[in-house]
């Protein structure tokens, strides 16, 4: 096994994220919130000495193929949240250390389940920092390295191909580097517009920024514990609903634009899907809600972003969708499976895996009449390659294991089925809230110690598509890596 080119790896990783919480710590700073301040810099010291320690490890041979491309993600994830807890706990925000490490598990993971009752105790560096893991998170860890730092050569698509959404992964254009660059481009440039309208709004730059942190990365998190409720605004909320939704559209498609190419994106057959879902989604609920408010107008405010922040796996929340009528709450958690467009912000099985599931579906049925009806899916016009059809089964059934057995193990907790439920299909699908005891309204705080790192669990898994998170817990995973570097020597 290259070991050490996973330390190599990791070890530019954590500098990155060390130099990534100089930011909060400004804020702290700017603030004057002393014990924040020296918990970030005890923390930045520590990470950045840990990643020292690994970078001096420079591998001779810098080659590695798609499992040690698994192993660094997954293992680079855990110790990013592993450290980026530390200044939760050093400053006493946070005490118990699984619990600062579900709440940072839950930002960089964009997933936006909270422990916390109330947020604004945290401060402004803390909560910066809360907010800011989801922008980290949003696009890739791994995607914003390989922007500054091309230290894997042509081995770079591995690391894409394991942190990446959706049924496949694919380079914008032939170099990986120039492949980030055009990626971050267009988040940073979607993010600036959105800041810029937050704060032409009448939202101080702070609050812009946590909101705009928490929307790029369709995380959830705010500063305020009403969410997005706090600021009591039509145009607040409009706003954040629109680039939820445009944060959960394929990144592609915008490459598309950039390139003139416009046809493209009207006939792609995902974006048809995920615009027609939310429109179905929209409409339903908002005269489903239609008694409980003054007019269909403001019903349709609510359903609209309620139905973005959920099928976007964001979070935010302008109302308590517990109180909500039984066919709006049960919506709301097929969109929770649902998710957004793959190669995009959000989590959730993705749009392209349920029209492919539904489309080798009829093709089954159709078998059955015909058995020797010899066909393929296509999607876009193009014929899908059956690998990626076994892989989407196995996806799905990878899914479904995880979550039963994550549901059994939290349901020693003794609640209710529908707080253990929506809890599990929350965090595997990087959702947030769930219902009843999880809702918009209430927090994971109830958990035991054994449920929270179970859910911290599915929420890496769910991030990174499970793959790297189950392979690294494989002792054949590792004997497999071992055997080919020994054959390689």
């Amino acid at each position: 096994m290259n070991k050490r080119m996973i330390m190599y790896v990791i070890g530019n990783i954590l500098v990155l994220e060390a130099i990534l919480m100089c930011a909060p710590m400004a804020v702290s700073c700017i603030y004057r919130e002393n014990t924040v301040r020296n918990a970030f810099l005890i923390t930045i010291g520590i990470t950045a000495a840990a990643g020292i320690v690994l970078y001096l490890a420079k591998p001779k041979k810098r080659i590695f193929y798609v499992k040690e491309g698994f192993a660094i993600v997954a293992l680079s994830w855990i110790l990013l949240s592993a450290f980026g807890a530390l200044p939760f706990v050093i400053s006493g925000a946070i005490p118990g250390y699984v619990d600062a490490f579900f709440e940072t598990v839950s930002g960089f993971t964009t997933t936006g389940a909270t422990i916390l009752s109330e947020v604004e105790s945290l401060g402004h560096g803390l909560l910066f920092w809360r907010s800011f893991t989801h922008w980290i998170g949003g696009m890739g860890v791994l995607v914003f390295m390989l922007l500054i730092l091309p230290m894997a050569g042509g081995n770079s698509l591995h690391l894409l191909r394991a942190e990446s959404t959706g049924p496949a992964a694919a380079k914008l254009v032939p170099k990986m580097r120039t492949s980030a660059r055009i990626l971050y481009g267009m988040y940073i440039a979607l993010s600036v517009v959105m800041l810029i309208l937050l704060v032409a709004g009448g939202m101080s730059l702070y609050d812009a920024l946590i909101q705009m942190f928490g929307t790029a990365g369709t995380g959830g998190f705010s500063n305020y514990t009403e969410s997005v409720a706090h600021f009591h605004s039509a145009y607040i909320d409009i706003v954040t609903g629109i680039f939820m939704m445009a944060f959960g559209v394929n990144f592609n498609m915008y490459f598309l634009i950039l390139m003139k190419r416009g046809k493209s994106v009207l006939k792609n057959e995902e974006l048809r899907w995920y615009l027609g879902i939310i429109a179905f989604a929209v409409i339903t609920i908002g005269l489903n809600l239609r008694p409980m408010y003054d007019s269909v107008g403001e019903s349709m405010r609510y359903s609209f972003f309620q139905v973005s922040s959920i099928i976007t796996t964001t979070g935010f929340a302008t109302a308590d969708f517990n109180q909500w009528p039984e066919y709006s709450r049960m919506l709301l958690v097929v969109l929770m499976f649902i998710g957004a467009c793959a190669g995009s912000t959000g989590g959730g099985l993705k749009i392209s895996r349920i029209v492919l599931l539904f489309k080798s579906a009829r093709r089954e049925l159709r078998r059955q009449l015909h058995p020797r009806l010899v066909s393929q899916v296509h999607l876009d016009g193009k014929s899908v390659d059956e690998n990626i059809l076994r892989n989407i089964n196995a996806y799905l059934a990878i899914f479904c294991m995880v979550g039963i057995g994550s549901l059994l193990l939290v349901s020693l907790d003794q609640c209710s089925f529908t707080t253990n439920f929506t809890a599990v299909v929350a965090c595997l699908n990087n959702v947030g809230p769930g219902l009843d005891v999880v809702g918009p309204t209430g927090t994971f705080g109830g958990f035991s110690v054994l449920s929270k790192i179970v859910l911290s669990f599915d929420m890496l898994a769910g991030r990174l598509e499970f793959y790297p998170m189950l392979l690294i817990f494989a002792p054949a995973f590792w004997q497999q890596i071992q055997k080919r570097y020994r054959r390689v020597g």
